[in-house]
């Protein structure tokens, strides 16, 4: 069950609801208003190894060489 991000057009409202089904009807918690619309969120994860550069092995993830302006 996804968490979607909102924004309630008639007060201004962000708030985030866990959603069941797509069809789920979603009102403001703050004024009842089912004028809303979903905000675009981006996924976050944390503590996630990142790639490191060229000081830590291969400069890319992808290859082995040294450099990425090789890949």
């Amino acid at each position: 069950m996804p968490i979607f991000e909102y924004k309630c057009e008639k007060c201004g409202e962000n708030f985030e609801k866990l959603v069941h089904s797509s069809s789920a009807e979603v009102s403001c918690p703050k004024c009842a208003s089912k004028d809303i619309k979903k905000k675009f969120s981006v996924f976050g994860m944390s503590g996630v190894d990142k790639p490191s550069g060229p000081s830590g092995g291969s400069g890319c993830g992808t290859c082995s060489s040294s450099s990425c302006s090789t890949c």
